[in-house]
C-alpha cells in the first residue's frame, strides 16, 4: 500500500484560484507517480465526467502570478500550457480515472487534507452545524467510494445537492450586534 502522507504536505500543494480551493495537475501527478501529461491525458480522454466545476485550466496571469509567487513553479515561465486547476470534486472524480491502487489511496488521503481544511475554516467561523454535516457527507463519500469507484460523480452531485438545500429559518435568540 502506499506510505500516508502528512496533511500538512497535502494541504501545502492547495490553492485558492478563482475563489475555489484547488490542486494543480502537475502536483497531483506527483503524489499519484505518474507524468503530468498522462494524468492529462486521461482526463482528457473521460472529459465528461470533469465538467467546469470539476476542473479548469489557469490562463496565462494566473499562471504568470504562481511563477512569480513561487519558485518551484518557475519550469511553467516559458511553457506554451497553462496548467489544469482540479476542485476537491475533480481530484475525487480522478479517482475512477486513474484506476492503480495507488492512485485510490492518494485519492482518499487528498479528500481528507481538502475536508480537513473545509473543516477547519467551518469552525474558525463558529458553524458547527454545517462542519458535522460536511464530516457526514465526507464518511459516506468514502464508504462509497470503497464499493463502488466508477459512480463517484454521481455521489458528489448528491451532496452538491443536499449542501445546496436551504435550512429552515431559525429563529435567533439573545441580543445581535448589527
Amino acid at each position: 500500500m502506499t506510505k500516508q502522507l502528512a496533511k500538512t504536505d497535502i494541504q501545502s500543494k492547495v490553492f485558492t484560484i478563482r475563489g475555489v480551493s484547488v490542486m494543480l495537475d502537475r502536483d497531483l501527478a506527483a503524489l499519484y507517480g505518474v507524468e503530468t501529461k498522462n494524468l492529462n491525458r486521461a482526463v482528457k480522454h473521460n472529459i465528461e465526467r470533469f465538467p467546469p466545476q470539476f476542473m479548469f485550466q489557469l490562463n496565462r496571469q494566473e499562471t504568470n502570478e504562481l511563477v512569480q509567487n513561487l519558485h518551484r513553479f518557475a519550469s511553467l515561465k516559458h511553457s506554451t500550457s497553462c496548467p489544469y486547476a482540479f476542485t476537491e470534486h475533480g481530484v475525487a472524480m480522478l479517482s475512477s480515472v486513474l484506476r492503480s491502487e495507488r492512485a485510490i489511496a492518494i485519492n482518499i488521503q487528498i479528500i481528507n487534507a481538502f475536508v480537513a481544511m473545509r473543516q477547519y475554516a467551518l469552525k474558525a467561523q463558529g458553524d458547527d452545524r454545517i462542519a458535522s454535516r460536511l464530516s457526514m457527507l465526507e464518511k459516506a463519500l468514502l464508504q462509497y467510494m470503497d464499493k463502488n469507484d466508477k459512480r463517484v460523480d454521481e455521489v458528489i452531485m448528491a451532496l452538491n445537492a443536499m449542501l445546496q438545500t436551504e435550512e429552515k429559518d431559525v429563529k435567533i435568540i439573545g441580543f445581535r450586534k448589527e
